[in-house]
């Protein structure tokens, strides 16, 4: 019979090792702290998640509107008078359709309108087309103009006696730009631009488009 006054020990643990408390908050504290990384990590992911998600709305998925504009004129002929004030001229010109956007610009077929003091003078048709991918469409064209339709002339005889002719030319394109090949939107390209002509040369002394 064991002794009663016979002192019993804890029986120890099988590989002879004993965790302290210190060692189990230890243990612990790498797992919150390989947490509070993770979540990190994770935020960092977010927010240049969105960051390069607001880049590309504001520039590639941003839809601006594309220009219309005449190009580099060139008079073929002008013939005038100061009797009884009139002019007529043909000239070589190109109509010229800017796209800055990440996608194709598909334009209806238009117009361009010649006019003298708000008057038309002449038109010359802008047929249906595209403009690429931040590129620009070049259509050449042959523009035929006269005074048939001025109904007073007493300005013109003044810029026939000064030399210089200055004309206007007016032009609205409707369209869609294409992004991504499935958003499409609504924009138009609108022209308006004034032409100088020198009489006695017979040339065009300057073109300005806004």
């Amino acid at each position: 019979m064991a002794d009663k006054n016979q002192q019993v020990y804890p029986l120890a643990p099988a590989n002879g090792y004993v965790r302290s408390d210190g060692e189990s908050l230890s243990e612990d504290e790498l797992k919150r702290k390989k947490r509070i990384k993770c979540f990190a990590y994770i935020g960092i992911f977010i927010v240049f998640q969105i960051a390069v998600m607001t880049v590309f709305g504001l520039t590639v998925m941003k839809v601006k509107t594309p220009k219309v504009r005449l190009g580099t004129s060139t008079l073929i002929d002008f013939t005038s008078s100061n009797t009884a004030p009139s002019f007529s001229t043909t000239f070589k010109t190109q109509i010229r359709v800017k796209n800055t956007n990440w996608g194709p610009y598909k334009f209806d077929q238009g117009k361009v309108t010649f006019m003298y003091q708000g008057t038309p003078v002449g038109t010359v048709d802008v047929p249906k087309g595209k403009a690429g991918m931040r590129g620009t469409k070049k259509i050449d064209a042959n523009v035929s103009l006269n005074t048939e339709a001025l109904t007073t002339t007493s300005t013109l005889r003044s810029e026939l006696n000064d030399g210089v002719l200055t004309l206007n030319s007016e032009a609205t394109l409707t369209g869609k730009v294409e992004l991504m090949l499935i958003m499409k939107k609504k924009k138009s390209a609108t022209m308006s631009c004034t032409i100088k002509i020198n009489v006695s040369e017979k040339t065009v002394n300057s073109l300005e488009c806004k």
